[in-house]
């Protein structure tokens, strides 16, 4: 890969970075490629240090419980026991396969983004955060982190494909000029799902980040600062938009800005007098990323689970349309928790990540509560089916149990440590790691939008 391709010298001047080349795909790789859409683990790739706990995986006769639960307990029991009250294993609900109950079986804490968030800060205790997630969930935690603590990453090149849309080196030459046109009337919201440069925007314009609970929350307080501010929402332009109508934003005041190298190339210079005019009148810039898993939910999915009795709850990142059609929305908190308070003999149909659907399925079978995946309809009219994250299931046993029985004989791999304003390609695997002075302006930034999220969200609970 070109150097200069992750972090062009122009819009960086300043900064020194730093490449992992061991980090060349030389590991297993049994498929050619990963899917967007898939609903088991993605064996894909594996790093040399933890190559050796992949063939064994590999090798074990089926993947069954009795199987494989003894194999991870042999490297598990002995580096838990090692690392004691120090280290705290962490993961997502949409996390795939079986490693959401894998981690809960060692003692590990599943939850949302914002909760996951906040661990570090709130077990000052802990020593060692090893998440099961994305990288930019674990590089919140990093942000956010005591200086004795570390944050671990059990694989590096689980990404997010609505990240991936909102890289900086996208989403900068944007933010320039449209600071440079509105000066300090611009203040940027940036959604969790952002690495930490993109994060540190908003504290540049004394801005917050948000996840999907507290999105509306945060909007409010932007949208009613004095004076008004022009609110740039990055990066996902769905749950911006729904956002902005839930607090009486009228679309006619929003500008959509593309995702992606689209809006990277999009420059003030080329907008006609007309797109000119309707970004200045817009009171909500939406950069235009999405997530894949959500955008494929169609207000007809709604309308089909509704006239056969179902409750249709959906995520705040799928569009506008659905989720003016869907009974119910919000973070996967609010829906695992409308899943689990069902009463016996409720159907619910849930509009989000397949392998959290399944996981709601299973645990509300046992209550009598029957629910499926909104995308998941018997009539092939439909062309639909239910997506995974792909991106986030490449966290998988072998590299838990690898980085686990590193970490505890102090040999974890540096590539698995995460730091402020890392950056990790996801096809290749190679990382970019700024020097101390650049780390140090990305985690004040970014944390003072992250400071400001907790703020407004611990204060609209109390």
């Amino acid at each position: 890969m070109n150097e200069t391709a992750i972090a062009p010298p122009s819009l960086h001047p300043h900064r020194q970075v730093e490449f992992d080349r061991s980090m060349r795909p030389s590991g297993i790789a049994l498929t050619p490629g990963i899917a967007i859409c898939q609903t088991d683990l993605p064996i894909d790739w594996y790093q040399a240090e933890l190559k050796p706990y992949a063939e064994e995986y590999l090798a074990l006769p089926d993947r069954t419980p009795e199987t494989v639960l003894p194999w991870m307990d042999s490297y598990m029991v002995p580096a838990l026991r090692e690392l004691g009250d120090s280290v705290m294993l962490l993961a997502h609900f949409y996390m795939g396969g079986e490693i959401v109950k894998l981690v809960e079986r060692y003692g590990g804490f599943v939850a949302d983004s914002y909760a996951l968030a906040l661990q570090a800060v709130r077990n000052p205790g802990k020593t060692h955060f090893v998440e099961s997630a994305v990288h930019f969930m674990a590089e919140t935690i990093a942000l956010l982190k005591h200086e004795h603590q570390s944050v671990w990453i059990t694989n590096p090149k689980s990404g997010c494909t609505m990240e991936a849309l909102a890289k900086e080196d996208m989403v900068l030459p944007v933010f320039r000029e449209l600071r440079d046109r509105y000066g300090d009337d611009l203040l940027a919201i940036v959604y969790m799902n952002a690495s930490g440069r993109v994060k540190a925007m908003a504290g540049q314009t004394g801005g917050a980040v948000c996840t999907s609970s507290n999105a509306k929350t945060i909007m409010r307080w932007a949208y009613e600062q004095s004076p008004r501010k022009k609110i740039l929402f990055i990066p996902d332009r769905h749950l911006g938009e729904n956002s902005g109508r839930a607090i009486g934003i009228p679309p006619d005041r929003m500008a959509h800005w593309p995702g992606g190298w689209d809006g990277a190339r999009r420059r003030m210079a080329h907008l006609s007098a007309q797109e000119l005019d309707a970004l200045d009148r817009a009171e909500l810039v939406l950069w235009g990323s999405f997530c894949g898993v959500h955008t494929i939910f169609r207000p007809e999915h709604v309308a089909y689970w509704q006239t056969r009795g179902y409750r249709v709850i959906v995520h705040p990142e799928s569009p506008w349309e659905v989720v003016q059609a869907a009974d119910g929305h919000g973070s996967t908190n609010y829906l695992w928790s409308a899943v689990m308070d069902a009463s016996p003999g409720a159907k619910i149909a849930v509009g989000t990540e397949g392998h959290f659907v399944r996981n709601a399925r299973e645990q509300a079978a046992q209550r009598g509560v029957e629910v499926v995946h909104l995308a998941d309809i018997p009539d092939p009219s439909f062309g639909a089916v239910g997506c995974g994250c792909a991106t986030m299931s490449r966290n998988d046993p072998p590299h838990l149990v690898g980085l686990l029985d590193l970490l505890a004989k102090g040999r974890a791999p540096e590539l698995n440590r995460v730091l402020a304003g890392d950056s990790v390609d996801e096809t290749t695997g190679w990382r970019e790691r700024l020097d101390p002075r650049s780390q140090a302006e990305i985690r004040t930034d970014a944390r003072r939008a992250l400071e400001k999220m907790i703020e407004l969200t611990e204060g609209a609970k109390s």
